[in-house]
């Protein structure tokens, strides 16, 4: 009988977290991705409110990201329709999983069994079955509600919280994360993309007390409105001042310089690198991963590099 795959339980939303799943899907691992349903924003929250149904956005990126199909029907999953009335905006993925929630009655098993059709490598569950707002108290103290208000406002952010605050995670996510040999957390947005999963009571705090090593993937560049001017050691101390200390053992952080006319490019959106500040990282008695783990496409866009992320995943796992 063959050995049973180590477990690694990818946690987030967003871009960030389907470029990870890319490179750990090439991996012989048995993966389980959580992910946010707080955004409120495009096609997803058009959904989300004419429907009553979590939005779908980032669990339809994460299941193309894990899944094995033919190149042109991950096009098609991802096309988004530019015209029509009702339709314009709208991402055939996206209507698919509305279409396969209403078919079966619950967003999670619908998610279930679209990730069976397409042939996913391993496991998409939503951090709750159920739609989340998210809402920011602002340093000026003000409450901005609404994951695509927060950048917007132009204020610090404080703190985030969900409601309703008694939201329920799957019972399939805290199984699999009591179960997992690594759990990562991000890449992706700080406050909108991976607090969102903390922030579900359960959740957080089986995450915390879970024996598994917690890694968290830095952000390279800073986000306007979210973490103006934050270094890494910022990015940590936000993630545990919302979960509590020991919630974290490792941060991955890039140390790859960035191309002058890229980085002039996101000058002109409000980005700047994520420096490693690792004085004041070494406080909070994290092991620091640093490496060249960025690729820039021929757009200019800065990603993670998902090979590099990978093979770090695999060597953090316990022997």
């Amino acid at each position: 009988m063959s050995a049973a795959l180590p477990k690694v339980v990818a946690i987030g939303g967003g871009t960030g977290l389907s470029v990870l799943l890319r490179g750990l899907k090439q991996k012989p691992l048995d993966i389980t991705a959580i992910v946010t349903v707080a955004d409120d924003g495009g096609s997803s929250g058009r959904l989300r409110n004419e429907l009553q149904i979590p939005p779908p956005g980032d669990i339809r990126n994460v299941i193309v990201a894990l899944s094995e199909i033919e190149p042109l029907f991950e096009k098609l999953l991802q096309y988004r329709f530019v015209n029509g009335n009702g339709l314009s905006g709208h991402s055939l993925g996206n209507l698919l999983l509305a279409a396969v929630t209403a078919i079966t009655g619950d967003f999670a098993r619908g998610v279930r069994e679209l990730s069976r059709v397409l042939n996913v490598k391993g496991r998409v569950l939503p951090a709750a079955n159920q739609s989340i707002v998210l809402s920011a108290v602002m340093a000026d103290g003000t409450i901005v509600e609404g994951e695509s208000n927060i950048p917007r406002h132009g204020e610090k952010i404080d703190r985030v919280f969900l409601t309703p605050e008694d939201v329920e995670p799957l019972p399939e996510s805290l199984e699999a994360i009591r179960e997992a040999d690594l759990i990562v957390l991000g890449p992706g947005s700080l406050y909108t993309s991976v607090l969102p999963n903390l922030l579900v009571p359960k959740l957080g705090a089986e995450i915390c007390r879970a024996k598994a090593k917690k890694i968290y993937i830095c952000n390279v560049m800073t986000q306007k409105g979210e973490t103006d001017h934050f270094t890494a050691a910022d990015h940590v101390k936000v993630l545990l001042d919302h979960t509590g200390p020991g919630c974290l053992d490792a941060v991955i952080v890039n140390e790859q310089p960035i191309p002058q006319p890229v980085l002039e490019r996101y000058a002109k959106e409000g980005a700047e690198p994520v420096l490693l500040d690792r004085e004041r990282l070494s406080a909070y008695n994290l092991k620091i991963i640093s490496d060249n783990i960025v690729k820039i496409d021929d757009g200019g866009v800065i990603r993670h590099d998902e090979r590099r992320l990978a093979d770090w995943i695999v060597r953090l796992l316990p022997v």
